[in-house]
C-alpha cells in the first residue's frame, strides 16, 4: 500500500490516494525500523481515508503526539485534519481555552482559579504533549498543601475538562488526568448555622432599609445574593396571594428553571413593604443602591456582622440561605422545599442541609408524657362464673375452661394417653394420639412401599 525510498536528503514515504494521485511524505533522516514503523502507522491512516472510516485509537494517540512538523506534513497529504491552533505550549492553550469559554462571569472565575494554578506549576511554556499522568498527580499533590479537599477535588475536575478539549482538538494524545479521581466535594467544615437570633442583630446593625431587605431574602427567603436579588421588580411581587417570583440567572439552562415562585414569607414581608414605601413612583427594581458589581457586598456585610457583636462566618451569604433550607426541611416536605429554595434534592443534601445545635437538644429532651399516660387503659376481667352465667346455655355461653376441657374419652386420650390408657380393645395409645405431619408421610411413603 505504501513504499518507503530513500534520496540523499533521507528516507520518503510513497503512497497511491483515493483519487489515483501518488503523494509522497517526506519522513527525513530515520533507521529502517523507525521507517517501517511510521509506514504501519500512516497505511493505517491511508486505510481509513479510503474507506472513509475513523483511525483506531492507538493510530489516533500516535498521530496526536507527533511533532508539528511531521504532523503538517500528514495533513497535507490528506490523511488528516491540520492542526489550526497554535497551542503549542501550555499558556497558549490555556488563552485559547479561556477565550472559548461560553459561561457566565461566576463560572468563568472558577476556572480561571484552575488556569492559574496550572501555569503557576508547569509554567506557560511547557510543552503541552510532555505533561504526563504522573506531572498530574504532582499538580495535584502541590495545590493539596494549600487548599481543602473540596477545593482540590474541584479544580481537579475542571483540569480533567481543560485537557478534555486539548484532546477533542488533537492536540495531545492522551489526557493525563484521566486516572486521577475527583473525588468528594462536599465540605461539612465550612458549613454554618445562623440563627434567627443572629439574623435578629443583622437586621438591628443594618444600615437601611435595602441592606434589611437584603439580610431578610437571603436569611429567611433563600435567595441567591446578589445574582438572584438584582433581578427582582416590583412586578414580581403578588401582595394578594402572598407570593414572589424569583427569577434565576444559575438555573436558567436547565429546563423550568429561569425563575421559581416562593411563598411571601411573613419575615420578607415586612422588610419588602418598607422599602415599598420609600420607592419612587414608577421604581421598577426592588433594590436599587446595591445593584452594581462593585458594590463588594460581602465586605459590607462582613462590617454589620462586626457592628452586630457576631464573629464572620464561613461563606457569609451561602451558609445564610442554607440555614432557611435547613428551618424548612422540618416542616415541609423536601421536594416543597427545593422548589422553592431552587436546588435539588442531591444538592440540598450535600451542600445545604444541616445539623444544628438545637437537633441535639430536642433529642436529648425528657419525653412529657408517661408510659402510662400513653397506653391503653387494661381490659377488666371478669370471673368465670360471670361470664359462665350469661347468655344462652350453649357452648358459646361456658366457660373457656369448660369448654376446652376434653369431654369424650377419645379426646381424654388424646390429651392424657399416660392417665387414660388405651381406649379401642387391642389398639395402642399412639394409635388413638394426634400424628405430627412428618410422621404422616412416613406411614404414606411406608403403605405405598408395602402395596408394591
Amino acid at each position: 500500500m505504501a513504499s518507503i525510498s530513500n534520496d540523499g536528503c533521507g528516507r520518503r514515504l510513497q503512497f497511491v490516494n483515493r483519487d489515483g494521485n501518488r503523494i509522497a511524505i517526506r519522513l527525513g533522516k530515520c533507521s529502517g525500523k523507525q521507517a517501517d514503523f511510521l509506514r504501519h502507522k500512516i497505511e493505517s491512516l491511508i486505510s481509513a481515508s479510503l474507506r472513509g472510516t475513523v483511525p483506531d485509537d492507538d493510530t489516533n494517540r500516535w498521530l496526536g503526539a507527533l511533532d508539528d512538523t511531521l504532523h503538517d506534513r500528514i495533513a497535507r497529504a490528506g490523511l488528516t485534519e491540520a492542526r489550526t491552533r497554535s497551542a503549542a505550549t501550555l499558556g497558549k492553550f490555556l488563552a485559547e481555552y479561556e477565550a472559548s469559554l461560553n459561561v457566565k462571569a461566576s463560572t468563568r472565575t472558577f476556572y480561571g482559579h484552575t488556569i492559574r494554578n496550572l501555569k503557576q506549576h508547569f509554567g506557560e511554556s511547557r510543552a503541552l504533549r510532555s505533561i504526563g499522568p504522573a506531572d498530574a498527580v504532582q499538580w495535584r499533590q502541590a495545590i493539596a498543601a494549600e487548599l481543602s479537599p473540596a477545593t482540590v477535588n474541584r479544580r481537579g475536575s475542571a483540569a480533567r475538562s481543560m485537557f478534555i478539549v486539548a484532546r477533542r482538538w488533537k492536540l495531545i494524545a492522551e489526557n493525563p488526568f484521566d486516572g486521577i479521581k475527583a473525588g468528594g466535594q462536599i465540605n461539612r467544615e465550612r458549613q454554618y448555622f445562623v440563627t434567627r437570633e443572629m439574623a435578629g442583630k443583622l437586621l438591628e446593625s443594618a444600615p437601611d432599609c435595602e441592606w434589611r431587605l437584603l439580610v431578610s431574602l437571603s436569611r429567611f427567603g433563600g435567595l441567591r445574593i446578589p445574582s438572584e436579588m438584582v433581578l427582582l421588580r416590583w412586578a414580581d411581587v403578588d401582595w394578594e396571594h402572598g407570593r414572589l417570583t424569583v427569577h434565576s440567572p444559575k438555573t436558567e439552562r436547565h429546563l423550568g428553571g429561569d425563575s421559581r415562585v416562593i411563598p411571601l414569607f411573613p419575615e420578607i414581608r415586612q422588610p419588602l413593604l418598607d422599602c415599598f414605601e420609600r420607592a419612587e413612583p414608577g421604581q421598577e427594581f426592588v433594590i436599587t443602591k446595591y445593584r452594581s458589581p462593585n458594590c463588594k457586598l460581602r465586605t459590607q456585610l462582613e462590617r454589620i456582622i462586626l457592628r452586630a457583636g457576631l464573629t464572620p462566618w464561613p461563606k457569609l451569604l451561602h451558609n445564610m440561605r442554607a440555614s432557611r433550607q435547613t428551618e424548612l426541611a422540618e416542616q415541609f416536605p423536601i421536594q416543597v422545599v427545593c422548589a422553592w429554595i431552587g436546588n435539588s434534592v442531591n444538592m440540598a443534601k450535600d451542600h445545604y442541609l444541616q445539623v444544628t445545635d438545637n437537633h441535639f437538644a430536642k433529642a436529648i429532651m425528657p419525653c412529657t408524657n408517661t408510659v402510662e399516660a400513653t397506653s391503653p387503659a387494661p381490659i377488666e376481667r371478669l370471673p368465670v362464673a360471670a361470664i359462665a352465667g350469661r347468655g344462652s346455655t350453649g357452648e358459646a355461653s361456658k366457660p373457656y375452661e369448660a369448654r376446652k376441657s376434653p369431654s369424650t374419652a377419645s379426646e381424654q386420650a388424646a390429651h392424657n394417653p399416660a392417665q387414660y390408657g388405651a381406649v379401642r380393645a387391642g389398639k395402642p395409645v399412639w394409635r388413638t394420639m394426634r400424628k405430627p405431619p412428618f410422621y404422616l408421610a412416613l406411614l404414606i411413603i411406608a403403605r405405598l412401599y408395602i402395596s408394591k
